[in-house]
């Protein structure tokens, strides 16, 4: 069995609308028949990876993704001087080796050289095909088989290794994620409010028209959610070619992104930055549970994140009954009354 780490987060967001659905409303799901706010899964993973505290904690180790490296390659094959025709059939023959491509649009001359798929190239792939890039300027010659063999089975992308790779077209270079994270679900009731707001024009001094320049409305609601999130250590090791001290950075930069990040939205009209008020964090061998359960009845009362807290807990206590020990250690940081610490839950977790 693997070491298993799980992590227990309670953060309040006052009002805000950190992620949208396709209408422009916060994002929402009904559970235990009462509609709840939601941030999702995908939201809260690109927020922790581009993170300035992630790349800066893991510098040289974080990949990219993107539908466009075949249109990278081909404007710098027609800024070092190759030909038009030849820049475009060369980085598509490159192009291809990471997915079907999308084909031409006459609105958009360059889109059959991007592909389908989105794909997450780790640094050493990037590096690879930078390489051959380098060697077309050089040579002026289409890439040999040789050269195009661009993906890499072994490398040290911590974000591939943690949130894993699906290539369609290559499923030899798929890479199973070491960590899995929950949709973040507010432990109570919520009502999307309206927030109707108007904009003044500075020069209009109101001699003909009092009216605004702009009218809006933006939907928001504020929540205190639950996040569960669950990482395989003994997986990650092995997704960064066992590299013991890269897996310890990489937990430590996960879980304090994870505590101390919010998604961007709408960020410059609610500033609802916020730090997890409370982290239970687990390790063991057994298998893994969310504690989300705790909050299927939701939560009511005037002290709202105490008894989220008392719930969580007496959800923990009565599962380790139930089922026995799920946790081999626990490591608490409450934000309420002091106990724990950021620098003891990095510790505990790496």
């Amino acid at each position: 069995m693997s070491n298993f780490i799980q992590l227990h987060l309670l953060t309040s967001y006052p009002p805000s609308c950190l992620n949208r659905d396709d209408l422009g409303r916060p994002k929402t799901a009904i559970m235990g028949g009462i509609q709840r706010l939601r941030i999702s899964s995908q939201s809260l993973k690109r927020a922790w990876r581009t993170s300035d505290l992630f790349k800066e904690a893991l510098d040289g180790h974080i990949g990219t993704r993107t539908k466009e490296r075949g249109v990278q390659v081909y404007n710098r094959l027609i800024e070092g001087g190759i030909k038009e025709k030849q820049a475009k059939e060369w980085a598509m023959v490159i192009a291809e080796r990471f997915g079907k491509l999308k084909g031409k649009d006459k609105n958009k001359p360059l889109q059959e050289l991007e592909i389908e798929q989105l794909a997450h190239f780790s640094p050493e792939e990037m590096k690879a095909i930078d390489a051959v890039t380098k060697t077309l300027l050089t040579e002026k010659r289409p890439p040999n088989e040789k050269e195009l063999q661009l993906l890499r089975e072994e490398h040290q992308s911590v974000d591939i290794a943690l949130f894993g790779r699906m290539l369609a077209s290559n499923p030899t270079f798929n890479m199973e994620a070491a960590a899995q994270v929950a949709h973040a679900i507010s432990v109570h009731k919520v009502a999307v409010e309206d927030d109707y707001f108007t904009a003044v024009d500075d020069l209009n001094k109101g001699e003909e028209d009092m009216g605004a320049a702009h009218i809006g409305e933006i939907e928001f609601a504020a929540g205190l959610f639950y996040l569960y999130a669950c990482i395989n250590r003994d997986l990650l090791v092995e997704n960064l070619n066992k590299n013991e001290e890269l897996a310890k950075k990489t937990l430590r930069a996960l879980t304090e992104s994870a505590t101390t990040i919010a998604p961007i939205g709408k960020q410059n009209s609610f500033a609802s930055r916020a730090y997890a008020s409370y982290i239970l964090a687990e390790k063991g061998n057994r298998q893994p549970r969310s504690l989300s359960v705790a909050f299927l009845k939701p939560v009511t009362g005037n002290d709202m994140l105490n008894d989220a807290i008392a719930a969580l807990n007496k959800t923990r206590d009565n599962m380790d009954k139930s089922y026995g020990p799920i946790a081999s250690s626990r490591y608490v940081v409450n934000a309420t009354t002091g106990e724990g610490t950021l620098a003891g839950l990095l510790d505990f977790i790496s």
